[in-house]
């Protein structure tokens, strides 16, 4: 969502401006390019401009995707640079509307760990968790930043460990606990002079690296491309040779289902599906200077949708609307 490039290694405002005209340039893609824009603003310290980009998505006509995204995105900006009082008007307006997106409770959670607010931040991750994982089996792997920090704001505020805290423990991969990583005590080892506290300290900075670096390396879904049967229809009746990969949309969408239960019993993490036009297709095919026709592009196409952010989580939260777009809930339709 941020970028992480240190300010040495890039002029942020030049990169800001650049994503700026791409939005432009390209209306669909705007909310994304934008959301980059404002973070590295934030990034070269013009925080005030940050707001004002936020603003702009904000009043968009057309509406946002991630609303709540852009308001928490916008409140932990907003606290920054000394609006605490709109800050903490937009946090609890976020926590009002009860997002089922983790990002935005993860965001404004943070926010208030980061100014010392440490019941509140606690009681934000547990809000969020309550809202996103009640009766869920298996929690989305877009939900673990969620359960993790829920669990680092109550390691420091010394709170027993609950269902939650030990789900946390179970879905962390590192090496070093999240109980080592989480312990407020830690900051006293930077001081020691014990060589084997500096030692152990140096493996918990290692293990820490070593998580923050695969989350980088799966910034968006591995998706699976999905078209919806008026475009399948218009895609087949403009490129016949593609029947052979799409002999019918009933087969389609169930071949769909069907790969993402294989790719998550594999044990890939962060599942998604991209929904497809013909014209953003046939725009890619040109940009590759490929035809349409050719099978090749299809899983290309589907990996440049889900890196501008089009990726809809897979499988769909408890309750929610199936992937097809058939009205049903998931689990009476795809989900059975």
């Amino acid at each position: 969502m941020r970028p992480d490039t240190p300010a040495e290694n890039v002029d942020h405002n030049a990169e800001a401006a650049r994503l700026e005209r791409t939005a432009d340039r390209y209306p669909e893609d705007a909310e994304a390019l934008l959301v980059q824009a404002a973070a590295h603003l934030e990034l070269a310290g013009d925080r005030p401009a940050a707001s004002s980009l936020y603003d702009r998505l904000l009043a968009a006509q057309d509406g946002l995707e991630n609303p709540f995204l852009v308001r928490a995105l916008k409140a932990a900006n907003l606290w920054e640079y000394g609006h605490e009082a709109e800050a903490r008007a937009i946090i609890e307006g976020v926590r009002a509307a009860a997002p089922r997106d983790p990002a935005p409770w993860v965001i404004v959670a943070e926010a208030l760990e980061s100014h010392d607010e440490l019941e509140q931040a606690q009681e934000t991750f547990t809000q969020g968790a309550r809202v996103l994982l009640t009766d869920v089996a298996e929690p989305p792997y877009s939900t673990h930043p969620l359960l993790f920090g829920r669990h680092r704001v109550r390691r420091m505020l010394g709170l027993a460990h609950d269902d939650w805290d030990t789900l946390a423990d179970t879905l962390h991969t590192s090496p070093v606990s999240l109980d080592e990583l989480h312990d407020p005590k830690r900051v006293w080892s930077l001081g020691s002079d014990n060589p084997a506290e500096l030692e152990a300290e140096i493996s918990r900075l290692r293990a820490e690296l070593g998580t923050f670096r695969e989350a980088l390396s799966r910034p968006f879904p591995v998706a699976v491309l999905h078209w919806p049967a008026s475009e399948l229809s218009e895609l087949l009746a403009a490129y016949p040779s593609l029947e052979s990969e799409y002999p019918s949309h009933e087969e389609h969408l169930a071949t769909i289902e069907e790969s993402l239960r294989e790719l998550s019993s594999s044990g890939t993490p962060n599942l998604g599906i991209v929904s497809g036009t013909v014209p953003s297709y046939e725009a890619f095919a040109a940009s590759e200077g490929m035809s349409p026709a050719e099978t090749s592009l299809l899983p290309q196409y589907a990996t440049t949708l889900a890196a501008r952010g089009r990726a809809v989580e897979w499988p769909p939260q408890r309750g929610t609307a199936c992937w097809c777009g058939s009205g049903r809930v998931y689990g009476e339709c795809h989900g059975e």
